[in-house]
């Protein structure tokens, strides 16, 4: 902590009575904040500037000596005129009740034994939210004889922005309303069914029977699928997603996918399988790869028209690019190193302006080939968001663009991997 911050921004230093220049254990540095006193380690020294937050630090008498480039950008302050002034007049923060942060928490004067306040929301005079959270560097100072106060040497806080933490909690919300609609259709029906079974079993035909409770069996089915995404998108959010690589026949998976379909009820001519030459052997998780397949192919089915397509092939040599990516962003690996599977399908496709976004939660885009999105079984728009966060857990990338005979094409491309992987 000693050691942590120069700001490049703090260039009126001079101000406040400091160097426009300091000698630091990288040479010269123009236009910096004062440094901590004593020697500097060599390869100590981190630029307050290039920090992803916000970073203030006050000294022992509450004047600003950092003031980073993050900080000035969430404030709408200038470094070069805040420098050297108290920190509580530059950064006047209230709670939510409009209490004054700096009077209710007395950090130079509060008990000797904080080292730290967590992260909470404080608003500037302007009434801007902002994350704060503060860090005390003290040290031993001798008081009254034997005694020593731990006395404060610096106060560094940190601030981030609301907005973010604002659209991670829109996120949450829209993502227990998505969940509590799907939940209660099914549940309302398993339990409609076996409640009425309960108490009217007599009543009803063995047909009938049959009807209702092949019904329950699929709306439990349709519930287990919703609380499977869930536990995805948890994993996929948090980057516990586990991969657990073994050989792998990509066609196979494929053709399997396909006999699913069909077993299910889709005409067998609504498929077909492409599988060029020249496929690397490839260590991959089965079951992903099959929820991938699984995904797109569905995606394809629902949302397309005409005949679905899936070519497996060797990654390409030169780099690609899909819609979905910035550019460059969908690179193919060396050659017999990686496969790429495309999912194409023959309806309108994905509009250009549009490709960017199918991959966020939630996503739910203009119907295409007709379909209807909304209606049973239409999913909670948390499929493609779970397929890329899948092919990336491969390490590899996912794109869409418009496939080479119109419709839509989802293509992703894996690394082969090994089986120490």
């Amino acid at each position: 902590m000693d050691e942590l911050i120069s700001s490049r921004a703090s260039s009126a230093a001079q101000s406040a009575g400091t160097p426009a220049n300091r000698d630091t254990a990288h040479g010269q540095v123009s236009g910096i904040s004062p440094l901590p006193e004593g020697p500097v380690p060599v390869g100590s020294l981190v630029l307050a500037d290039e920090l992803p937050d916000g970073v203030v630090v006050a000294d022992e008498a509450g004047r600003i000596i950092v003031f980073n480039r993050v900080a000035a950008r969430l404030t709408r302050l200038d470094p070069a005129e805040v420098i050297g002034k108290f920190v509580f007049d530059v950064l006047p923060l209230r709670d939510a009740e409009g209490r004054d942060w700096w009077v209710h928490a007395d950090p130079y004067h509060g008990l000797p034994t904080r080292t730290r306040h967590p992260e909470r929301s404080l608003y500037l005079a302007d009434g801007t939210e902002i994350l704060v959270s503060v860090g005390y560097v003290r040290e031993d100072r001798p008081k009254d004889g034997a005694r020593c106060s731990r006395a404060v040497r610096r106060l560094v806080i940190s601030l981030r922005g609301a907005k973010q933490r604002e659209r991670l909690e829109r996120s949450r919300a829209e993502l227990v309303s998505t969940v509590a609609h799907e939940l209660r259709s099914p549940l309302t029906s398993v339990k409609g069914f076996t409640a009425t079974l309960l108490n009217k079993w007599g009543r009803f035909t063995d047909d009938q029977k049959r009807v209702m409770l092949e019904t329950v069996n699929a709306d439990a089915d349709r519930v287990t699928r919703l609380i499977t995404e869930l536990l995805d998108v948890s994993r996929i959010e948090s980057g516990r997603m586990e991969v657990h690589r073994q050989l792998v026949d990509v066609p196979d998976r494929a053709r399997k996918i396909i006999a699913g379909r069909v077993a299910a009820g889709d005409a067998e001519d609504r498929f077909r399988l492409e599988v060029l030459g020249g496929l690397p052997e490839t260590w991959l998780d089965a079951d992903k790869i099959d929820q991938i397949l699984g995904n797109l192919v569905e995606n394809a089915v629902r949302h397309g028209a005409g005949i679905v397509t899936i070519v497996v092939e060797p990654a390409k040599l030169e780099g690609e690019e899909g819609a979905g990516q910035e550019p460059g962003a969908l690179l193919a690996y060396a050659a017999a190193a990686a496969v790429a599977v495309s999912v194409r399908d023959q309806g309108e496709g994905i509009a250009p302006d549009v490709a960017p976004r199918v991959f966020r939660q939630f996503w739910r885009g203009k119907p295409r080939g007709g379909s209807r999105r909304g209606q049973h079984g239409g999913g909670t728009g948390l499929g493609l968001y779970i397929v890329k966060g899948l092919v990336e857990a491969h390490g590899g990338t996912i794109g869409v663009r418009r496939a080479p005979g119109g419709g839509a094409e989802f293509r992703f491309i894996v690394p082969a991997g090994t089986a120490a992987a």
